[in-house]
């Protein structure tokens, strides 16, 4: 279990996550026709090189999941009992294709469960970051983990 029980968690515990990614057309692609987004920022070249960016931008689903996906096993993993929302989702600047990104993962809110008394709620800022030292995503996640076994 790579995770950490509610009880482990303090106010300010930042982690950088190990796990850095370089982000491919293929990434790109695929997330865009999973979800069904034709938008032509994401999947048309021409379009694109006519934009401000020059350039295609990779789908913020994308984006958005790698970073919560590479957190889960320095957080979450083995100790989750459920996620229970993500708020302040932002994208500050924009991910291209050959991106390198790294992540990391910051607690800044616990609070003891109400209805379980064997598990805790630990809300944490995700951000991801690019090669270039921009942060590219961050957000809230609040999630319901196990208290440590007696």
């Amino acid at each position: 279990m790579a995770g950490r029980y509610y009880d482990e968690w303090q106010v300010g515990d930042t982690v950088a996550h190990d796990l850095t990614r370089t982000v491919t057309e293929t990434d790109n692609l695929l997330i865009s026709t999973l979800t069904h987004n034709p938008q032509p920022m994401h999947l048309d070249g021409e379009v694109a090189k006519a934009s401000e960016f020059g350039q295609i931008l990779v789908n913020s689903c994308f984006t958005f999941s790698l970073t919560v996906g590479v957190s889960v096993a320095d957080t979450t993993m083995g100790v989750l009992v459920a996620n229970l929302g993500f708020d302040e989702v932002k994208f500050p600047k924009p991910v291209f294709i050959g991106d390198t990104l790294r992540f990391e993962s910051e607690a800044v809110g616990l609070r003891e469960s109400k209805s379980r008394p064997t598990a805790g709620l630990v809300t944490w800022e995700h951000r991801a970051i690019n090669q270039r030292g921009e942060t590219v995503c961050t957000m809230k996640r609040t999630a319901l983990l196990q208290r440590r076994p007696a």
